[in-house]
């Protein structure tokens, strides 16, 4: 189950960039909020996963 953690990892790092770049182009508030919870469930789901932590 490895391969999910990091899954789930790159994909909240991908998240994380699109806020980045969301804020930049100033896009609705709402939007950018989405994506914040998006990326902290996916990142938080891959840390949780992880093999070290359990």
């Amino acid at each position: 189950m490895n391969g999910l953690s990091t899954v789930l990892i790159v994909v909240g790092l991908f998240l994380l960039g699109g806020i980045y770049s969301f804020i930049k182009q100033e896009m609705p508030k709402s939007l950018v909020v989405l994506l914040s919870i998006g990326a902290a469930m996916c990142l938080t789901a891959g840390i949780l996963r992880l093999e070290v932590w359990n």
